[in-house]
């Protein structure tokens, strides 16, 4: 009978072992405490950098809790905190076998899920926040830029700087983008639809348009991927619920394979808008005239003098003596069959009369 019982209670210790969770919840409550999980895969911050009123968070895994913020910050000011989670690189700390750094020019598809719990009190953004750097690594601030994705806001704030643009298309959605300089390159993409969540974000195509913007560089790095929840005023409830970074593989947007070309073609013709004794400003139109959608388009040409492009706008474009190309941005290279899509720059010097552009389908 005393075996019969030692084994029963050995089956009960056994079940109450099991039922434990693998790594019991962790409250972080210092300014700058941070916390390895999954393995090591990302890591939890609780990162008050704007203040010094207290806050304290709750991780469980990759989810973590807001339990207490005694933020007051002004939403005209910079925000108190930054309770995220990350996959990469930190001003120095890094999670491992991240995928990361990637070079932007040849950069893979960079996805991302996130599930938040909102409330509807305080002032607080629900944002990414893309680290790039000038080299693979840096142990402190990058030197490259800092792109900001708001899928939602509350209570009145707004990006630094000012907005540049609006009703840009991106990744599914409508985004509005502002621009900054810091340190950095800073450039936010704010949501013109809130949301609470998000499934294989496609963080690629925001690294595009930055591109595209002249806010980024080929030659850059990405180093780091951040998600959490700027804090000015309150916060306690705030919740991510979920959050993953895929590093490789294919978007949700990516075919399969690439269709045949052979049927795409192109046109492109220069209006110069504007001229003054030193410089001008035109407008380059791309018309498909092909019997296929374009998923791409490249033109080139030549000035016929000592031109120069100073800046260009919705279209990545570059020069070399006389010889000049534009690349589609991200989000105006697809032009459905006999469709048009535009791009403008100014340049310096006499304005080009009668200039022959070259399309060419991507």
């Amino acid at each position: 009978m005393a075996a019969a019982l030692s084994l029963v209670a050995l089956s009960v210790g056994l079940a109450v072992r099991l039922a434990l969770p693998a790594q019991a919840a962790t409250q972080l409550c210092g300014a700058t405490d941070t916390l390895s999980v999954s393995g090591g895969q990302y890591v939890a911050q609780n990162n008050i950098w704007g203040a010094s009123t207290p806050q304290c968070i709750t991780v469980d895994g990759t989810s973590f809790r807001v339990d207490s913020s005694g933020h007051q910050n002004s939403t005209s000011g910079s925000p108190a905190s930054y309770p995220s989670l990350f996959k990469g690189c930190h001003w120095g700390l890094c999670t491992t076998d991240s995928g990361l750094p990637v070079q932007v020019g040849s950069m893979p598809a960079v996805t991302s899920s996130w599930s938040t719990t909102q409330t509807g009190s305080g002032a607080y953004n629900v944002a990414y926040d893309l680290w790039y750097n000038t080299t693979p690594s840096t142990t402190g601030a990058p030197d490259g830029a800092e792109v900001m994705i708001w899928l939602n806001h509350n209570g009145g704030v707004q990006p630094a700087g000012s907005r540049v643009a609006t009703g840009v298309q991106i990744a599914g959605a409508t985004w509005d983008v502002w621009t900054a300089q810091m340190d950095w390159n800073y450039i936010a993409y704010v949501r013109t639809s809130g949301t609470s969540s998000v499934s294989d974000l496609d963080l690629r195509a925001f690294t595009r348009d930055a591109v595209a913007r002249g806010r980024i560089q080929d030659s850059w790095y990405l180093i780091g991927v951040e998600a959490g929840f700027e804090i000015w005023q309150g916060g306690a409830g705030l919740a991510t619920d979920a959050f993953s970074v895929t590093v490789g593989g294919t978007t949700p947007t990516d075919p399969p394979t690439d269709p045949p070309a052979g049927d795409r073609a192109c046109t492109a013709t220069l209006r110069v808008d504007n001229s003054w004794d030193t410089g001008f400003t035109a407008t380059v139109t791309v018309a498909n005239t092909g019997t296929r959608s374009l998923n791409g388009w490249t033109v080139d040409w030549t000035f016929p003098g000592s031109q120069q492009v100073q800046n260009a706008w919705n279209a990545a474009v570059t020069q070399s003596g006389q010889s000049v190309r534009a690349v589609n941005a991200p989000y105006n290279g697809a032009v459905a069959v006999n469709g048009t899509t535009t791009f403008g720059f100014q340049g310096s010097g006499t304005a080009p009369g009668g200039t022959s552009l070259n399309c060419t389908p991507n």
